[in-house]
């Protein structure tokens, strides 16, 4: 896709996770990136809100001005700021979010192009409860390994911005180290969740089906508890040749 492909995508992706009947994100919640080359990359200006998000609204920043932050711990908020400001292509453009440098991160993991993330009232019933790590790491139906994945990656709460980006790198890196492909959902605990993936349909089949999966996962919490599948089953269903093949279907 050239440029303006790309940003009508994110405008679009942006569209479907912010309609409020959804349940994802409203007011100014959430936000969205898309990746436009090695260089450079939108994001959601800060305040902005999803359902609604215009051209304007997404700010093209560069890599090579955000990526050197996750080495850094002593970082005062102006500074922060002020290199937020200074990552923009565009001087006069927007403030990009607060959670840019973790849209820098993940956009620069193999494979991934666009990235969404929400404050979806189902999964946070779950990640504001005692019971998030468990709705991470294990799986409840086969199309929830299908979209997302075998385990999900766990956030403990940590406060939005510098110090949370550099836990979602150390995050990802574990699973990555350990499974060898990105995951397709971050879960933050007592926040939302972040789905990532190389085109804007995966991130949205991710998201929904997270949404599902919590939906069901607290309904059959008040039932006597969730039923799991099997780590040997969970491996079979995210192996198996005809689900690689309804993945590629999905666009996945």
């Amino acid at each position: 896709m050239n440029q303006p492909q790309i940003l009508e995508s994110m405008l679009e992706l942006s569209h479907f996770l912010g309609e409020e009947s959804r349940q994802l994100a409203i007011l100014g919640e959430g936000n969205t990136s898309a990746k436009i080359d090695a260089e450079t990359f939108f994001v959601k200006a800060s305040g902005s809100c999803l359902g609604t998000l215009g051209s304007d609204d997404a700010v093209a920043c560069r890599f090579d001005a955000l990526l050197p932050m996750l080495e850094e711990d002593a970082i005062s908020d102006q500074e922060i700021e002020d290199r937020l400001l200074g990552c923009r292509v565009d001087s006069t453009a927007k403030k990009p979010s607060v959670e840019t440098l973790f849209h820098a991160y993940l956009l620069s993991l193999p494979g991934i192009e666009f990235v969404g993330h929400t404050h979806s009232i189902a999964v946070n019933r779950i990640l504001c409860s005692p019971l998030a790590d468990r709705f991470a790491t294990q799986r409840l139906f086969p199309d929830e390994v299908v979209c997302c994945g075998a385990q999900s990656v766990s956030i403990p709460y940590v406060d939005p911005g510098l110090k949370l980006s550099q836990v979602i790198r150390q995050k990802t890196q574990a699973f990555l180290d350990e499974f060898g492909v990105p995951p397709r959902v971050i879960l933050l605990q007592n926040h939302g969740l972040i789905t990532i993936g190389k085109t804007p349909g995966a991130v949205k089949a991710a998201m929904l089906m997270a949404d599902k999966a919590a939906e069901i996962f607290a309904g059959a919490a008040a039932l006597g508890g969730p039923v799991f599948m099997d780590e040997g089953e969970v491996n079979r269903i995210a192996n198996r040749i005809d689900e690689h093949y309804r993945q590629q279907a999905l666009k996945l």
